[in-house]
């Protein structure tokens, strides 16, 4: 059965890749420049995803987030190529929705040039475009501010109705609900499958795989299916 969307938009840590190592390890280094101790990547997990900015003000707090999120910056490359690996599935999955003619994006509130890089690195970018990942710098606002999403879907020549939202967090829900775009999530980032199941999302899967099974319909955004 054909994929019922045109268009998918990915987010990227926890839905796409495991970059939680490479991120505890930038984090930390800015930790130790500040004389703290180091978080445990468990730690760290749970505090990705809205945004640099916030992730600094969570791991050092009381610290100026601007000049924390440059240290984080320049430490960062030389960690983020050997820690980022792909999460199962996702590789075969790409492959498949790209040989139907789906069109695939990134919305991610990573900074958008360390996103592009790591699609090149792990060698997707022949699946997603560099310029159908987009990030905080390109709609001026984080999600949920749906912003991001309404670059991808103008950049993939797509419509609202068209369009799938995946992602691993409450705010990718949140972002997909104020875009009005259908989402489905799954619990192998941030988010557990409780709050994950409490935000409503349109359908949960347990493995990215399921993306391709055959019973896969469009359903209206806000479904709740799981």
């Amino acid at each position: 059965m054909p994929f019922p969307f045109r268009a998918v938009l990915f987010d990227f840590d926890g839905t796409l890749a495991d970059s939680y190592d490479a991120i505890t390890a930038s984090v930390n280094h800015v930790r130790t420049h500040r004389d703290l101790k180091p978080l445990h990547e468990r730690e760290v997990r749970t505090l990705v995803g809205h945004g640099l900015l916030q992730l600094m003000a969570d791991v050092v707090p009381g610290s100026d987030p601007e000049a924390n999120a440059a240290l984080y910056r320049e430490h960062h490359p030389s960690v983020m190529f050997e820690l980022t690996r792909l999460l199962p599935d996702v590789l075969d999955v790409l492959q498949q929705l790209h040989a139907q003619g789906v069109r695939l994006g990134v919305c991610s509130n990573k900074p958008v040039a360390i996103t592009r890089k790591l699609i090149a690195a792990l060698a997707i970018d022949a699946y997603i475009p560099l310029d159908a990942a987009f990030g905080p710098e390109d709609a001026q606002n984080p999600k949920p501010d749906p912003g991001m999403a309404f670059a991808a879907m103008k950049r993939l020549g797509v419509s609202v109705g068209e369009t799938l939202f995946v992602g691993d967090m409450t705010i990718d829900i949140h972002t997909a609900r104020a875009a009005g775009v259908n989402v489905w999530v799954l619990p192998t980032g941030s988010s557990d499958l409780h709050a994950l199941q409490h935000a409503g999302p349109d359908r949960i899967m347990l493995r990215m795989a399921e993306m391709l099974e055959a019973n896969n319909e469009p359903r209206p955004s806000g479904s709740g299916s799981f």
